[in-house]
């Protein structure tokens, strides 16, 4: 089945979906030739792209809104990856009851995630998260400006 969007075809989601068939031994490729992108990175990508967020810059802060429909606070993580990146993910689980089937499931399940790079102003020592009714607000501080340098005067001697 090709992948549908919206009722219609999409051939970049029938291409992801295709990729993401490829059973775990097999590469699809023969020896020497380029492959494609891996699994993690095509789950990976998935996961961003499904995961809406905003960024907003205040006067002394960023704050990075992100959507995390489903999940406490135990089922997300914020780190700072590479001294730089923000990244925030997290993972919906399915509920299993015995007694229940499913008879359509249209809420999202699995990983979800989003990556920043953080702009060079940002203190990574000031950084906090709260989520409240499905939405997580992160926000990164900005460091304090420099001070501007003063030139230094050069007393000029006569000779």
């Amino acid at each position: 089945m090709a992948g549908m969007v919206f009722g219609l075809e999409a051939p970049m989601m029938t291409a992801l979906q295709h990729l993401l068939d490829i059973p775990d031994g097999e590469s699809g490729a023969a020896a020497g030739e380029k492959q494609g992108p891996t699994r993690a990175y095509v789950r990976d990508a998935r996961a961003m792209a499904a995961t809406p967020a905003d960024v907003k810059e205040l006067p002394g802060a960023y704050a990075f809104v992100v959507d995390m429909p489903g999940l406490g606070s135990g089922d997300i993580k914020v780190q700072v990856e590479d001294e730089r990146v923000l990244v925030i993910s997290g993972e919906r689980r399915r509920e299993e009851k015995e007694d229940a089937r499913y008879v359509r499931m249209e809420r999202r399940m699995g990983k979800m995630m989003r990556k920043f790079v953080l702009p060079e102003n940002a203190d990574m020592e000031k950084i906090s998260a709260a989520c409240r009714d499905g939405v997580l607000t992160v926000t990164v501080e900005k460091l304090p400006p420099p001070e501007p340098k003063k030139p230094k005067t050069i007393q000029v001697q006569v000779a």
